[in-house]
């Protein structure tokens, strides 16, 4: 058996926008849920889009650590709750109280 591997694509890493981080940061403490800064290996939209504009990413809890399989699943209240912090931020960044 002969295995050929060739590169399709390769994107560097980035660093999200710390206000922005900050603010999911601030929104999820004041919902009362625990947050942690990760570093995500997925490439997702996220990615590009910090190149050029401030972006950031919220992860919410899958099953047993779980994600881009099949096998995913996370609880609707989390679901929720993840969508409740985007909506605090993008509140904020749009100036609504």
């Amino acid at each position: 058996m002969t295995v050929t591997v060739e590169r399709l694509a390769r994107f560097e890493p980035v660093t999200f926008d710390r206000a922005i981080v900050g603010m999911i940061e601030t929104s999820a403490s004041a919902r009362g849920l625990k947050s942690r800064r990760m570093t995500s290996g997925a490439g997702h939209d996220a990615q590009m889009i910090a190149r050029t504009a401030p972006a950031a990413m919220i992860f919410v809890p899958s099953r047993d650590g779980i994600s881009h399989n099949p096998r995913e699943h996370t609880a609707p209240a989390d679901l929720v709750a993840g969508a409740n912090v985007l909506l605090d931020v993008v509140s904020k960044i749009a100036g609504r109280p």
